[in-house]
């Protein structure tokens, strides 16, 4: 098993990267393959999933992003592949709130994520995610920094734009708002 890898990208697509080390290239899936540059190096820590049929990588950037990928995983009826999904799409420190304060709504906007395999998250995980939970403001422009990083925009160019943001919209407004100030 491999604890991470430090190597350089060679390789961005939709769901993965391709990371060299030692003339290797590594296929791993990551949460946001576009938060990584090609031809920089990067350390990136792994799980391996080993199955009878596939061997597959799960890379992540953070030592945190891959303990909340563990405990996700963990879940009753929660793969890898569903986890990816809520990591790409939420902060670490917005689903472990949401989890804490059992916000069915916020965990449900998820991709494959229905109301029980929301209410089991919480079920299997409230309590037991001692990761830092950053007050709301800044979990809301995490949240939205991740979402337009994801969309494809560099997080210098982003966080130019960020305190032009209205906090006291919804996060769909908030990107709204956000897209138009990055296209001026």
């Amino acid at each position: 098993m491999y604890s991470y890898i430090i190597g350089t990208v060679t390789e961005i697509s939709s769901t993965g990267i391709v990371l060299e080390n030692a003339q290797i290239g590594y296929w791993i899936q990551t949460p946001n393959p576009y938060a990584f540059e090609e031809g920089k190096e990067y350390k990136i820590y792994i799980y391996t999933q080993i199955r009878e049929d596939e061997h597959s990588l799960f890379g992540f950037k953070t030592q945190e992003e891959k303990e909340l990928f563990l405990k996700l995983i963990g879940v009753k009826g929660l793969g890898p592949k569903m986890a990816l999904p809520i990591l790409a799409t939420g902060s670490i420190s917005g689903i472990s709130d949401a989890i804490e304060r059992e916000n069915l709504l916020y965990l449900k906007k998820f991709p494959k994520i229905g109301e029980k395999l929301a209410k089991q998250m919480i079920l299997d995980l409230k309590g037991k995610l001692n990761l830092v939970s950053l007050p709301y403001e800044d979990t809301a422009q995490e949240e939205l920094l991740e979402v337009l990083k994801g969309l494809g925009y560099k997080e210098k160019e982003v966080k130019t734009i960020l305190p032009k943001v209205e906090q006291s919209l919804s996060l769909e407004e908030q990107i709204k708002q956000a897209l138009q100030l990055l296209l001026k």
